[in-house]
């Protein structure tokens, strides 16, 4: 599904001011699938690290703040090269690992030849108990598909270009806002959660959408809970 998001990601490799990246937004709305978009549409390899499945990785940073040091442990982990400029390097789920956090500023410092992004929760980033690299990184905030988004998505894009297309305010002829009024009924009631609006879109299903919303809202929920527990 197309996110306009990816556009901004592309804006961040070309500039020369480039710290490392971190995406910030809520579970579930495709952070780290535009982030693997955007490293195999962009660049030679992608080098993907996750750190809330990979207990291993904690110790990695734990270990040493050397940048070059820590390169050279995540190529024997992802067991290719991983080349400045050409590699993309993704660290997922970043707020779980507080050290990881604070290794982008010496990333910035010793090594900005590398291109880092970092994917996050919003949340566990607010709570993450660990000295922030302020000045040091980039940020990026995501949010759920946009109703342009949405429109795609379920194959509309000609309505989207058609938005595009009005400049000034004017009454829009009926074949134009009676898609439009229909297609906006169905995005307030499926929203725009990735995985809500794949399922619409290949299924014309509410209830299959309203069970993923409800598991959604689960993970949401414990993911509340993980954090006060801290």
């Amino acid at each position: 599904m197309k996110r306009f998001i990816l556009e901004e990601l592309i804006k961040w490799k070309k500039s020369k001011y480039r710290k490392p990246l971190i995406l910030k937004g809520a579970r579930q709305i495709g952070k780290t699938y535009i982030l693997k978009k955007f490293g195999e549409e962009n660049y030679e390899d992608v080098a993907y690290f996750n750190f809330d499945h990979d207990e291993d990785l904690y110790n990695l940073f734990e270990n040493t703040k050397d940048p070059q040091r820590i390169l050279e442990q995540l190529t024997f982990i992802y067991k290719k090269a991983i080349h400045p400029e050409k590699t993309l390097i993704i660290f997922d789920e970043i707020q779980e690992c507080p050290n990881a956090l604070n290794s982008l500023k010496y990333f910035q410092e010793e090594a900005n030849q590398y291109h880092i992004v970092c994917a996050g929760s919003l949340l566990g980033i607010r709570l993450s108990h660990t000295s922030f690299p302020v000045g040091k990184v980039d940020f990026l905030d995501m949010y759920p598909m946009t109703f342009s988004e949405f429109l795609i998505a379920d194959n509309c894009e000609n309505l989207v270009n058609y938005m595009k297309s009005i400049k000034n305010i004017e009454k829009i002829p009926d074949i134009f806002f009676n898609q439009l009024e229909e297609k906006l009924k169905a995005y307030f009631i499926i929203g725009g959660m990735p995985e809500a609006v794949q399922i619409w879109v290949n299924e014309k299903d509410i209830q299959l959408v309203n069970n993923v919303q409800k598991n959604i809202l689960k993970a949401y929920e414990s993911d509340f809970s993980k954090h006060t527990r801290e």
